[in-house]
């Protein structure tokens, strides 16, 4: 099967969608395909800051009607019990991917997107094209492709993108669970070798999901055990699992997981989400990047097919630019973060610092989150 189309996104997450609603907001045939059906579950903290309420607004997008949690507090803790609550400056949300992305996805097909169900195996740029191959035999060719396949796929492999090369020493779980914790809060509760964040969601469930470093994680059988005896160190995050009820099957695993630096442009696809790189959970502002990401990549790509002066060095150049302008600081913020909070002495001295001074911790969270985002074009 041959499509032709203005622009081809890769990958339907949260980026890609955002993109892809950009995009034809600003009168382009837009193609989006995602390999997965929705609705699904994905592994995410699935907190939202409040900075991308204006820009969803003027994409037409109100998640009211989805009941988000508002959140407005933040609480951390050290594995020795030490505990830190402040007031988020902008405050945030909870919405569950597998809500909020089939959501995108609706809208999406009710403005006249195409949104297919495959898998892309091979894309190849031609001066002034891209033919992108798919599973399912598919020929699509496109002005301009944007890559929002996510923290780690095969085709970033077949692209040959280098830190596919490096194995990640983390993996990370998430379930939602039934069980009483306040909605307004969101809880970052370290352990020895990872974090766990904790948070409401739509219709009351608690969504709880942790990064763990799999040198700690490998010696335990199952993920049960290795809650009890490495989590459940943390005595507070012991009474939230213990006292909350698990609503899937089973929980969700990745691993793989890959913070090391990637590419904003690869082989002129121009990369979204965690597709250009990815922050560290700990941070909670992933959601919110990969929506900031997609508008910069709608706006320049919306200038460089419409103006013919702007060439696709210069548009791979600008979006290069502004997109370490932005990002680069938070993601350095979101390893040093990291460090700190991997060693249990270092955790416990930031702990005790922080609830000294906790204005040092909130303006940690400006230096991860950051302004209120409008839209440009």
């Amino acid at each position: 099967m041959q499509i032709e189309t203005e622009i081809l996104i890769i990958g339907g997450g949260l980026a890609g969608l955002t993109a892809a609603l950009h995009l034809q907001k600003n009168g382009f045939q837009v193609t989006l395909i995602e390999k997965n059906s929705y609705p699904h579950h994905k592994v995410c903290g699935e907190y939202v800051s409040n900075e991308v309420l204006p820009y969803l607004a003027s994409l037409g997008i109100s998640l009211e009607s989805l009941q988000p949690t508002s959140i407005t507090n933040l609480q951390v803790s050290s594995v020795a019990g030490n505990c830190i609550n402040i007031t988020l400056p902008l405050g945030g949300f909870g919405l569950s991917r597998y809500v909020m992305d089939d959501f995108f996805c609706q809208k999406l097909m009710e403005r006249g997107v195409s949104v297919l169900a495959d898998t892309v195996t091979r894309v190849v740029f031609h001066e002034t094209h891209f033919d992108v191959e798919t599973s399912q035999g598919k020929h699509i060719t496109a002005k301009q492709v944007l890559g929002a396949f996510g923290k780690r796929s095969s085709l970033d492999k077949t692209l040959g993108r280098d830190f596919i090369r490096d194995k990640s020493p983390y993996l990370a779980v998430k379930a939602h669970y039934e069980g009483a914790f306040p909605s307004s809060l969101v809880a970052l509760h370290n352990f020895k070798g990872g974090y766990c964040g904790v948070s409401k969601v739509e219709a009351n469930k608690l969504n709880i999901c942790y990064l763990a470093n799999y040198q700690t994680f490998k010696r335990f059988k199952h993920i049960d055990q290795y809650q009890e005896e490495v989590l459940y160190q943390n005595k507070l995050l012991k009474n939230i699992l213990e006292n909350s009820k698990m609503i899937f099957d089973a929980p969700l695993t990745i691993s793989q997981i890959c913070f090391d630096e990637k590419e904003p442009v690869f082989d002129h696809v121009i990369m979204i989400g965690d597709s250009a790189a990815l922050i560290h959970p700990l941070c909670g502002n992933g959601m919110a990047m990969a929506m900031h990401g997609a508008k910069i990549a709608a706006e320049l790509t919306t200038t460089f097919l419409k103006d013919k002066t702007m060439s696709r060095a210069g548009f791979e150049k600008e979006y290069t630019q502004q997109w370490t302008k932005l990002f680069r600081g938070r993601l350095l913020t979101g390893k040093i973060l990291s460090a700190a909070f991997n060693n249990t002495t270092m955790q416990r001295l930031a702990i005790g610092a922080l609830t000294k001074m906790p204005a040092l911790l909130s303006g940690t969270i400006r230096m991860t989150h950051g302004k209120p985002i409008t839209i440009a074009n």
